[in-house]
């Protein structure tokens, strides 16, 4: 891959990310300028979108870790909603490609990356002390746990109440 086509490759990206957010309807906007040529077919597209995905849910688990590290699996269940919210037309892609995947292909690799997902929020949030099935259950319910509050496209107001870490830091820089 040159300079150009990886550049180009992250604009386009960008752009459907955009139209995916926008629309919220969990279908790949494949009308977007330079899809078609630039990811070729659909899981290819869907794979990007999920590494996007990943990227943007483990940044947030390390922020509301240092934010919150006494209590993990909140701060775990904080981050992938503040994923979500961010990427909503991401996570409305994922999820309707893994209830209605377009082949046993993408089901798979769908099943192997959420399974990968669950694995790390279970890991991160303390509940599992190594990958397999026990993590991907525990990471599962995580999940679920933070489901329970997430409406898509909705964003929710930022806290005005420091955290402790916030507040030692405060107090230290005093």
């Amino acid at each position: 891959m040159t300079w150009t086509s990886h550049h180009r490759r992250g604009d386009v990206l960008r752009e459907v990310i955009r139209a995916a957010d926008t629309r919220l309807d969990g279908h790949l906007p494949l009308d977007v300028e330079g899809v078609t040529e630039t990811f070729g077919d659909d899981l290819t597209l869907l794979g990007a979108l999920q590494l996007r995905w990943h990227t943007r849910l483990a940044g947030h688990v390390e922020r509301e870790l240092a934010d919150q590290p006494l209590d993990l699996a909140h701060a775990v269940s904080v981050a992938w909603l503040r994923a979500a919210e961010d990427m909503p037309g991401t996570r409305a892609i994922i999820d309707h490609h893994l209830a209605h995947p377009a082949g046993p292909e993408m089901a798979r690799v769908l099943a192997v990356a959420t399974g990968k997902e669950h694995e790390m929020l279970a890991l991160m949030a303390g509940r599992a002390s190594a990958p397999g099935e026990a993590a991907r259950r525990v990471g599962a319910a995580i999940e679920a746990a933070a489901r329970t509050s997430y409406v898509p496209g909705a964003k929710r107001p930022a806290s005005a109440t420091p955290s402790l870490v916030q507040r030692l830091k405060a107090v230290l820089a005093a």
